[in-house]
């Protein structure tokens, strides 16, 4: 039996928290380390959820004792933080968006290639039962040819502060969760093999310091995507995506930090209706267990979250807010 993997995390905030909690539903991997900017941040971070090992940034990416890192800081520290890492030999899960711009995540896709390292942008809904089985219903062509998705998230942060709404931490709708929905859009038009050339058609949104809502169409081939995001209201977490033989309709396609989404309405237009169902699991413990997959067999890539797309996203996701 393989000796589980030694995890560190970066930063200390709420989705390393959330994070820390799934681990231990992991197969593969166990808390290790904490690393923050500040040393008595890390240690108390360390305390609270049972690490042995604490200390800066640099101290534990130093340490020959930590096999993969997981980084959950704020966006615009992300590359520099995956290069760090990967400098120090360590498989890196990073959370989304990889980087802030193309040529940060061109950067860190290349250092990873280089190094012979596992890198995984952790949109975490990608990973488990129910997006497996999704994967294979699209490759399969039960819903024909696919032709349309409709996709959305959103939410009202409350409070115009913190970094969200500040432009010097890479804020905005569309960079924290607009890439959701682009995401999936991504992945389908992958699954139908109408990824190539990608184009923001049309965009719309609420711009004040940041993007705080936004709208946009995107084609792939003979596949429109329709996504909206928002920081400043709820929006639905449904998406349909539709083909020439019918629907498939998934109320809360993103599933939540703990638990992943388990079922989907399939409509065909013959009128045949199925519910499809699926098992669920902890989504931050799955792909912490594909990044360790990855890094036990040599691989730089996790499948459930390919470098293509990952790319495909970041081109996108800079479309999308230049154009607004």
């Amino acid at each position: 039996m393989n000796t589980p993997a030694r995890w560190a995390v970066l930063g200390a905030g709420a989705i390393t928290t959330d994070f820390v909690h799934a681990l231990p539903a992991a197969s593969h991997g166990v808390l290790h380390a904490v690393a923050a900017r500040d040393a008595d941040r890390a240690r108390a971070f360390a305390d609270a959820h049972g690490a042995p090992v604490w200390g800066t940034y640099d101290e534990i990416l130093a340490r020959d004792d930590v096999d993969a890192v997981y980084i959950g800081t704020v966006h615009t520290s992300h590359a520099a933080l995956a290069h760090a890492a990967l400098d120090a030999g360590k498989a890196v899960l990073c959370e989304k968006p990889l980087g802030v711009t193309v040529e940060e995540t061109e950067a860190l896709l290349a250092h990873a290639d280089a190094v012979g390292l596992p890198l995984v942008e952790a949109f975490k809904y990608r990973f488990g039962p129910f997006p497996d089985r999704l994967r294979r219903m699209i490759e399969s062509g039960v819903l024909g040819e696919v032709t349309e998705i409709e996709a959305s998230i959103g939410f009202d942060a409350g409070d115009r502060s913190g970094r969200l709404f500040d432009p010097a931490t890479a804020g905005g709708a569309i960079l924290d969760a607009g890439c959701y929905p682009v995401s999936l859009a991504v992945g389908v038009a992958a699954w139908t093999n109408q990824l190539s050339d990608p184009r923001i058609v049309d965009a719309s949104g609420v711009v004040g310091e940041v993007d705080e809502r936004a709208e946009a169409t995107i084609v792939f081939g003979a596949l429109t995507a329709r996504v909206a995001t928002a920081i400043t209201q709820s929006l639905s977490r449904r998406a349909v995506i539709r083909g020439t033989a019918g629907e498939l309709e998934i109320a809360n396609v993103w599933g939540s930090r703990a638990e992943s989404t388990d079922a989907a309405t399939l409509r065909l237009s013959d009128g045949t209706v199925e519910e499809i169902r699926t098992d669920t699991v902890s989504p931050m413990a799955a792909e912490a267990d594909a990044t360790i997959l990855a890094l036990r067999e040599g691989r730089t890539q996790a499948p459930e979250m390919p470098w293509d797309e990952t790319l495909a996203i970041a081109r996108l996701l800079a479309d999308w807010r230049a154009a607004l």
